[in-house]
């Protein structure tokens, strides 16, 4: 197949515009948004933000959904996700801190957040890393899960974790823009993130992507991978994963 220099052009000139820019970027916390939210975070009004959603939905990279009057948009696929996160992490650049309110957050934002449907930051970095070292996850050649990486989330979240219902990869690592390492990933990437809500190991922070780690959240990640998360920073223990499930309550 021979592309067309102009498609891809095209294409790239989309992501080319501060607005829709913004809008994407935005779109990465996984939910759907209106265009009036969309334009409040981009800064720009509620009719400008509705040409843009045009435009990103009709070249794909956005997904519409209605309910009554409201229309919601939401990123069209992880694909999509994880090309607006790749992109952030070659090219963007931090924003300038200009209060103590922005320096918090983008400090909540480096410690955990979301990455589309998966946990991101300093502490999907460090699930990551303790996901390795403790033989759960081989990288050498490639991401594989192993024999013990398949009990550990089995155990977590049932067979069918194991199992997705598309054809998405399993495991896959996305480069994390704050921390400049990968985090997991993939549809077993989504169901940790699903997991942790569920079982309260993290909560959501209200307007932003950040979420936070519970107390029952530290005790989970003390007791599967040996994680410790300090006030500053996500430490994994001198031991490794230990891939333990006997000491943390699994059921709902």
């Amino acid at each position: 197949m021979i592309l067309t220099p102009e498609s891809v052009a095209n294409f790239s000139g989309l992501l080319a515009d501060r607005s829709r820019a913004a809008i994407c970027l935005a779109l990465l916390d996984g939910r759907a948004w209106t265009a009036g939210e969309l334009g409040r975070q981009a800064g720009i009004t509620a009719s400008t933000a509705t040409e843009h959603l045009n435009l990103l939905v009709g070249a794909g990279l956005l997904a519409q959904e209605r309910q009554g009057r409201h229309r919601y948009v939401r990123l069209a696929s992880p694909e999509v996700a994880r090309l607006i996160e790749d992109i952030a992490a070659l090219a963007g650049k931090p924003a300038a801190a200009r209060s103590l309110r922005t320096v918090q957050a983008a400090s909540d934002l480096s410690a955990a957040r979301t990455c589309y449907d998966h946990l991101a930051g300093r502490l999907g970095v460090g699930m990551f890393d303790a996901m390795v070292s403790g033989g759960l996850i081989a990288v050498t050649d490639g991401l594989a899960l192993t024999a013990a990486g398949r009990s550990w989330f089995t155990d977590l979240a049932g067979a069918d974790a194991l199992r997705p219902a598309t054809s998405r990869p399993l495991l896959r690592a996305c480069l994390d823009w704050t921390e400049r390492r990968p985090h997991l990933a993939g549809a077993l990437g989504a169901v940790l993130y699903r997991q942790f809500v569920a079982r309260s190991w993290v909560r959501t922070r209200p307007g932003s992507r950040a979420v936070r780690v519970t107390t029952a959240g530290h005790r989970a990640l003390g007791e599967l991978l040996d994680l410790d998360l300090g006030a500053d920073d996500v430490r994994l223990g001198a031991a490794g994963a230990s891939g333990r499930m006997d000491t943390v309550q699994l059921s709902q």
